[in-house]
């Protein structure tokens, strides 16, 4: 196969369009030629892909070929399968003939002979030179050309299409593409299998794919080359990889450290053949060529540049298991030229903007680390050639380059002869390098930028030197004799040829400078890209490209996701800004690093930062932005900085303060001085009162600094409209390193919740701001600073300090509608009560029995716990109450003036009060029991209380008055039941009464009073049948009185009278209670307890008592419907039987055989056909019964209530219903019939016949109907005939009695 190398290259090079052969058997192509080329490239054309399914293809390019032309001159069988993708696709066949015989005798066996290579895609094309003018010969070439079509067409395939020169069909051209297209496709596929087959069979030899790979391509079949490409580099993986064989890796030659990822031409392929199959490092970066030229066809850059980085990834790890045989630091040169290429064929491919934004973002990722990368690889050339002092040594390159190995290359590079003057120049400048020393004085161990010594590792790689064997013989002791510094190392190298212990004959180690001089030679030997060679010129050169990829390698992580390695490599922009003295761009690009190192907490980062930001600010005289830097740096942990540096971050802080500063603006130093109120309770204050507030303040700088004055400001938690409010100290304060507290003085503030806000203060000219919030430590140190989240209440100044207390004497229920004492507790919490005067207003439902005085006497409270559990408790026993002092009062226009004797004592206030209620009480029964309702009895007494010298003080709750409530209630409930029935038809009815307050109730006399309907049985006064009087009822207990009744005779005129009247019980009643419990005897104008035990109250509450069925006197019952059911439109007879059952007592009606009766139903559902209403004969005996019957027509479907029967002149009492009618009866609708079929074509004799037919339908149900009246039941059928759609087909305006 190696021998067609060559060919095939060229091939590729010059062939990237399909071939279509023309077959010129008539000598037309001249004719025909420039408008068949004129169709090429193809619009648009469907290929089948590997998987044989259809690619839309546009623009397909094709050339038209003669067979006769060189180009297509035929191979041997195994060359032209190796190059099949070239041959033709497809074969055009250009005849004429205008004679029938001549195309049977001469053309058609000639045809046959050229068609007969089954494996050639064909089809005819017939040229007719018959001019349109000329019948005879247009109908010949129609002979001709039909006979072409029997003999070369079949049912399966079209193979023929004509053209006519002079006048070509309009569709002659679609047809030639589709058959084109046809051949094109088929021949692809028979191909594409061919291949598929023969790969199948190779092992090694892998130029099948590649061709297949190639012929997709020319089809504009990109992904599938694609994916031939991708499987072309996992078959040669697969054979590079098998063990055993031994291959030339490649890499060597003159120009291969230039990376060739996309050009896939600049090699040719018969260079980096060996033994039938090509070495690894020229043929995968010619694979991924040929995949990244596709990927670039298919407009996909953000691939390249992802398959790129991981390609050079791994190709970097094959170059460094091959770097003992490569030219000396091969890998970071290739690695230097193919980033490069990669980014810049990627962003010129790449459109931005049309991509999704999450590829978008991707993608200049990718770009960032393709820059990254590059970066890195050349910095550690830079550093063999001796530029290592003039990198940043920050913490990015120490971590990049400590971790990257130095080149191992077979043997290092000796130093040329003639470079004795490069040596020594390079030895000047080791000589002269000193450590930089930062701002502030502050020393750092520089950070590494190498893995291990290069002076060792060089040393090591020497062919008679080893510095590990050195070591195995001269012990440690002697390398760090020899070692014992940098600087010493150049020294003891210089000064001595021969290691002691060893033989004069081996070479002396290499010094320093004489390594970075072999590199600088052996490099320059390796790159042959003059433009990166010129990188390493000169040192300015050296930073011009340095800057150049950290700005491409930042600018593009700011584009995409990684926005914080772009702020990184800022930093490292920075640093060679801030060396070249451009300290403005130097400035901006830390103080981006330093708030990115700030927000992610990064302090030891920060502390390598921040001083070079310090110091480009004092350079630039930025004055406020040095304070701050100054700040940060004291705020960071301790252990980072040395006591004299942050000694000289204070000093300069303190100088800039007393200094005049040209544009003083407060400083912020909210990290370095924290504050915050003492731990425990807030303080609380009154409203008008002043006090003292005691602050912890924080402080991290280093030693004593004084503050001139301080100011700390208190906000209002829940008042918007509340300014801030400032606490100003009168003297200077020292603040010690660590924990202090200071104490300010609090002036009177508002009622309030009050939080720290703000601490300001100057120090010299200096105005400093902190917040209350900071970094924290352990708890019982002085550095500890708790984050406050949400922020604590330090200070809470109450409106109205409570300096009274006013609540109720009475937790129980009092009697409504008569006089009872309120007693209001009145306790002063030490403050004189002195001239207080108490404002009373009762509310809707009570009030104040002003014939009546009010008392107040002295309290004596036995507990220091709270009033309503003394009240609850004690009062209970009426042991709290102690008569020292006792006063009558009187209520001037709701005030009351207090004693003197009760300003500095609890004392209670008795109010006579009454509440109204214009309501009945009323019972229940044992069906429907008591429901309470308390809120009905609740009534409301609102107080105000002014004292002070001035009445300055007002006590007020609940928004601006204190609300007391009382309740109110009836002194029993009452509930009723039946507790027997006798024979004689005597009830026993059983009255029971529940007692409503915390009292002893006593019953003297009670009566009852009967509504219509009852009588008493035996008494006729209404008294109860026992007299158990009087009757003592303990609270929250209950009694029962008895008493007999019977049934009253009632007429039906006032049978709805008997419903509505209510029974009335009264009840004669005593109450013995304590007004500091609850209820009590009413107040009287001459209090005395023995007046009040015998004062007598009359208790009134309404009964209903329903009179029961008993004895009914007739029967109703609803007999069954029938079984087949009802339908709408149906006529149905509802009947229901009346039975009675007894004669009527103390009844003489005038027609006692006669029963009126009624039938109701809802006129929308039923049409009732009878009389609705009528007298029935019924013989006055025992057990007579009779049946009636009603006509009527549903009218609706569904569930609808059935009519009813009632009695009139019956009362219901006296009615059973048995069996009872039921709720709900099922209609269905109505029967299907042809007669409301309607045809749509009607004659106008149809039509008549059709309307006088429904008429006498009509008439005929009416028949049925018996006694009708005149009008308004005509009317009423009709409506019901609407419902029922029978009146669609009456069309003209009937009126009722006269066409009946």
């Amino acid at each position: 196969m190696a021998n067609f190398l060559a060919q095939f290259q060229t091939i590729k090079n010059s062939c990237d369009h399909l071939v279509i052969a023309v077959e010129d058997v008539s000598d037309l192509w001249p004719t025909i030629k420039n408008g068949f080329e004129e169709r090429f490239p193809l619009k648009r054309a469907y290929l089948n892909n590997k998987t044989r399914n259809p690619v839309p293809v546009d623009n397909l390019p094709a050339v038209l070929i003669l067979t006769t032309d060189a180009r297509l001159r035929s191979r041997f069988p195994h060359e032209q399968y190796l190059f099949w993708f070239r041959e033709p696709y497809a074969t055009i066949v250009l005849i004429t003939c205008e004679d029938l015989d001549e195309f049977k005798t001469i053309l058609k066996p000639r045809l046959k002979l050229i068609v007969q290579n089954d494996e050639r895609e064909w089809f005819i094309v017939f040229v007719s030179k018959a001019h349109p003018n000329n019948d005879q010969a247009t109908k010949m070439a129609k002979k001709v050309y039909a006979r072409l079509e029997v003999d070369f067409s079949s049912k399966k395939r079209e193979r023929c299409c004509k053209f006519d020169l002079h006048r070509p069909e309009a569709n002659f051209w679609e047809d030639l593409e589709s058959k084109i297209v046809e051949c094109i496709r088929n021949t692809l596929d028979k191909r594409v299998q061919f291949y598929e087959d023969e790969i199948r069979k190779l092992s090694e030899q892998r130029f099948m794919p590649e061709s297949l790979a190639f012929m997709f391509e020319m089809a504009h079949l990109h992904e599938d080359a694609l994916c031939e490409y991708d499987e072309l580099e996992l078959c040669y993986l697969e054979t590079v990889n098998i063990t055993g064989k031994q291959r030339d890796f490649g890499g060597v030659e003159h120009g291969d450290d230039q990376a060739t990822l996309l050009n896939p031409g600049k090699k040719p392929l018969t260079q980096i053949v060996q033994d039938d199959s090509f070495r690894e490092f020229e043929f995968r970066q010619y694979v991924f060529a040929c995949q990244s030229r596709l990927l670039f066809k298919l407009n996909r850059p953000f691939e390249v540049a992802s398959r790129g980085f991981s390609f050079i990834i791994s190709f970097s790890k094959a170059l460094t298991m091959h770097e003992n045989i490569l030219p000396f630091s091969m890998r970071e040169i290739w690695v230097i030229s193919a980033c490069m290429d990669l980014i810049d064929a990627t962003a010129s491919n790449y459109n931005e903007g049309l991509a999704p934004l999450d590829i978008e973002k991707e993608f200049y990722r990718l770009q960032g680390d393709l820059y990254s990368l590059c970066r890195v690889k050349f910095l550690r050339l830079a550093y063999l050639i001796g530029y290592g002092t003039n990198m940043e040594r920050s913490p990015v390159n120490s971590a990049s380059l400590s971790m990257l190995p130095w080149p191992k290359p077979a043997v290092w590079p000796s130093v040329p002869p003639d470079a004795s003057s490069k040596v020594l120049a390079k030895e000047k400048l080791i000589l002269q390098e000193t450590p930089a020393i930062k701002h502030f004085g502050i020393q750092r161990k520089p950070l590494p930028l190498e893995p291990s010594l290069l002076l060792r590792e060089a040393n090591r790689r020497r062919a008679s030197l080893s510095a590990g064997n050195m070591l195995e013989i001269s012990g440690s002791d002697a390398m760090s004799k020899m070692f014992p510094s940098h600087k010493a190392q150049t020294n003891s190298m210089t000064r001595t040829n021969s290691s002691p212990g060893l033989d004069s004959s081996i070479d002396r180690p290499m010094r320093l400078a004489e390594i970075y001089v072999a590199a600088e030679y052996a490099l320059h030997s390796t790159i042959s890209n003059p433009e990166l060679w010129k990188s390493f010129s000169s040192v300015e050169e050296f930073e011009q490209k340095y800057l150049e990829l950290t700005k491409g390698a930042a600018d593009n992580y700011h584009r995409s996701w990684w926005k914080r390695h772009g702020v990184v490599l800022d930093g490292e922009i920075a640093a060679v800004y801030f060396k070249n003295g451009n300290f403005d761009l130097a400035a901006k690009s830390y103080e981006k690093v330093c708030a990115l190192y700030a927000g992610e907490g990064w302090q030891d980062l920060l502390a390598e930062v921040l001083p070079n930001l310090a110091e480009c600010q004092k350079i630039l005289n930025d004055q406020a932005g040095y304070l701050s830097s100054c700040v940060r740096l004291l705020s960071l942990d301790k252990g980072l900085f040395l006591t004299k540096e942050r000694q000289a971050f204070q000093s300069e802080v303190v100088r800039l303060a007393h200094s005049e500063m040209k544009q003083p603006v407060p400083l912020d130093v909210s990290s370095l001085i924290t504050f915050s109120g003492n731990p425990g309770p807030p303080i609380e204050l009154c409203d008008g009162d002043p006090g003292t507030l005691y602050v912890t303040v924080w402080s991290g700088f280093p030693d004593d600094i004084t503050l001139d004055s301080l100011s700390l400001t208190l906000m209002a938690t829940f008042q918007a409209d509340e300014g801030v409010k400032a606490l100003r100290s009168s003297t200077a304060i020292v603040l010690k390193p660590g924990r202090n507290t200071i104490t300010l003085d609090l002036p009177p503030q508002k009622p309030g919740s009050y939080v720290l806000g703000v601490l300001t203060g100057q120090i010299g000219h200096l105005s400093f701001r902190s917040h209350s919030f900071s970094k924290g430590g352990p708890a019982d140190s002085d550095d500890f600073m708790s984050y406050e989240k949400p922020t604590r209440p330090i200070l809470k100044v109450f409106k109205s300090r409570p300096l009274v207390d006013l609540a109720t004497a009475v937790s129980s229920a009092l009697l409504i509608n008569e006089s009872q004492w309120v007693g209001i507790i009145v306790r002063p919490l030490n403050y004189s009560l002195k001239g207080a005067v108490l404002h009373i207003d009762t509310g809707p439902g009570l009030g104040i029995e002003e014939s009546h005085v009010i008392e107040m006497e002295s309290y004596a409270d036995l507990t220091n716990g709270s009033t309503e559990t003394v009240t609850n408790g004690a009062l209970e026993n009426g042991s709290s109450t102690v008569n020292k002092d006792f006063e009558q009062l009187t209520l001037h226009d709701g005030r009351i003036e207090f004693p003197d004797w009760a300003s500095n004592m609890t004392s209670i206030l008795w109010i006579p009060v009454r509440a109204i209620s214009d309501k009945l009480a009323r019972g229940s029964s044992s069906a429907t029991p008591q429901r309470t309702n308390i809120v009905d009895g609740m009534r409301t007494v609102a107080l105000k209380l002014e004292f002070g010298i001035s009445h300055n003080q007002t006590f007020e709750r609940h928004v601006y008055f204190l609300t007391l409530a009382v309740h109110f209630t009836d002194p029993f409930h009452v509930s009723t039941r039946v507790a027997d029935k006798c024979h004689d038809g005597t009830l026993l009815l059983q009255v029971i009464l529940h007692s409503e307050v915390k009292a002893a109730l006593t019953i003297h006399d009670a009566w009852l009073d009967l509504q219509d309907g009852f009588v008493h049985a035996d008494r006729g006064d209404g008294r109860p049948t026992s007299g158990f009087f009087p009757l003592v009822i303990s609270p929250a207990s209950k009694a029962g009185i008895l008493f007999s009744i019977r049934l009253g005779k009632t007429d039906a005129e006032d049978a709805s009278n008997v419903l509505e009247s209510d029974s009335i019980l009264n009840v004669r009643y005593g109450i013995s209670g304590n007004r500091s419990v609850g209820a009590h005897p009413p107040v009287s104008t001459k209090h005395s307890a023995t007046e009040d035990a015998k004062q007598d109250l009359v208790f009134q509450s309404a009964l209903v008592l329903q009179r029961p069925v008993l004895d009914p006197c007739l029967a109703v019952g609803f007999l069954p419907l029938p079984s087949s059911g009802l339908r709408v439109g149906q006529l149905v007879t509802m009947k229901w039987r009346v039975e009675r059952l007894k004669d009527f007592e103390n009844e003489v009606p005038q027609h006692h055989d006669e029963v009126l009766y009624e039938v109701y139903a809802n006129t929308d559902n039923w049409m009732i056909a009878g009389r609705k209403r009528g007298h029935v004969s019924l013989s006055a005996k025992q057990g007579s019964r009779i049946e009636i019957s009603i006509l009527c027509v549903p009218l609706v479907a569904g569930y609808v209530r059935p009519p009813q029967l009632g009695l009139p002149d019956v009362v219901e009492a006296n009615i059973s219903c048995n069996p009872p009618g039921p709720h709900l009866i099922c209609v269905l609708p109505p029967a299907l019939s042809s007669s409301f079929c309607i045809p749509l074509m009607m004659s106008a004799s149809s039509s008549v016949f059709l309307r006088h037919s429904m008429r006498l339908a009509i008439l005929a149900l009416l028949s049925q109907t018996i006694e009708m009246q005149h009008g308004k039941y005509w009317r009423l059928i009709c409506v019901k005939l609407v419902r029922l759609r029978f009146i669609r087909f009456l069309n003209q305006n009937v009126s009722g009695k006269q066409h009946l």
